[in-house]
């Protein structure tokens, strides 16, 4: 069997087709368009291609992105890429496409995808923080990733700050309209704003890193006070910075509510096509 899936994100979508095994048989991209319309038509052309290479055609398709899927009222909301809120987007697409759409959160996909068959293959419980451009959170347990009853579950950067420290005070306005969203400090574009200069060069600093790593650190250690998850995957173009897997086991450590901390920290295995992968993933066998 065949899976195709699509990663719809801020800067680019992605379209994949994984085997049985899980194995990439046919993957494309192309920068994300701002328009609504010229979205669902980016995503048609990209599976159009991504069958070609497959060389099956696609019977279902999965699709990760930003926000979810209103159980009130079936439309997207809580996205960064504001142009899909309040649309039927899997709906809109499934027409576009002429084939069943699942839609899921992006973190949710991460998380999915690591679990499968990467760096929380095997494990109960794996919490997968996206630190990208923005910065979501998404848990897959047993196998299947965690929606909720709200369906707002591993919406973790849009919690405040934890234990914010004087300078921190007051905190910034985040545009989903609360004040001290977790995206504001730990998502690439916050670390950027914080030092002033891109992210690239910002983690060249020693005093930036330090700050950003505590930021982290802090953001991490609630979710291990709630969720106490088996491994922690980080994902997004952060993930990319090799300090942090060395340096956060002892910054979350004086934060946890425990006697000990011992939970592996892992970068993605599968990278930024982690994402695709899980929202191939949605669909079962």
């Amino acid at each position: 069997m065949i899976r195709f899936g699509v990663d719809f994100g801020g800067t680019k979508i992605e379209a994949a087709a994984l085997d049985a095994d899980g194995r990439v048989v046919a993957r494309v991209r192309a920068p994300t368009p701002r328009d609504y319309d010229m979205g669902l038509e980016a995503v048609r052309a990209l599976v159009i291609e991504a069958e070609r290479q497959a060389g099956v055609a696609a019977t279902r398709l999965g699709v990760g992105g930003p926000g979810s899927i209103s159980p009130a009222t079936g439309l997207i909301r809580n996205a960064n890429s504001t142009q899909l809120n309040g649309r039927p987007f899997d709906q809109d697409l499934a027409r576009a496409l002429e084939r069943p759409v699942r839609y899921a959160n992006d973190a949710n996909c991460l998380a999915l995808s690591e679990a499968v068959d990467g760096a929380g293959a095997g494990a109960e419980v794996v919490f997968a923080a996206i630190l990208g451009t923005g910065c979501g959170g998404g848990v897959a347990f047993a196998g299947r990733p965690l929606v909720g009853r709200n369906a707002v579950a591993g919406e973790w950067g849009h919690t405040p700050l934890p234990w914010p420290r004087p300078e921190e005070l007051p905190a910034p306005e985040c545009w989903c309209g609360r004040r001290g969203c977790l995206e504001l400090w730990i998502s690439g574009s916050g670390l950027a704003r914080d030092a002033g200069v891109p992210a690239e060069q910002a983690v060249q600093d020693p005093a930036v890193l330090d700050r950003y790593v505590d930021r982290l650190a802090r953001g991490l250690a609630v979710i291990v006070d709630v969720l106490d998850p088996d491994v922690i995957v980080l994902g997004g173009g952060m993930s990319n910075v090799s300090e942090l897997y060395a340096r956060l086991p002892a910054a979350i450590a004086p934060h946890v509510f425990s006697d000990r901390f011992d939970t592996p920290i892992r970068r993605a295995a599968h990278g930024d096509s982690s994402g695709v992968r899980g929202a191939a993933w949605l669909w079962p066998a």
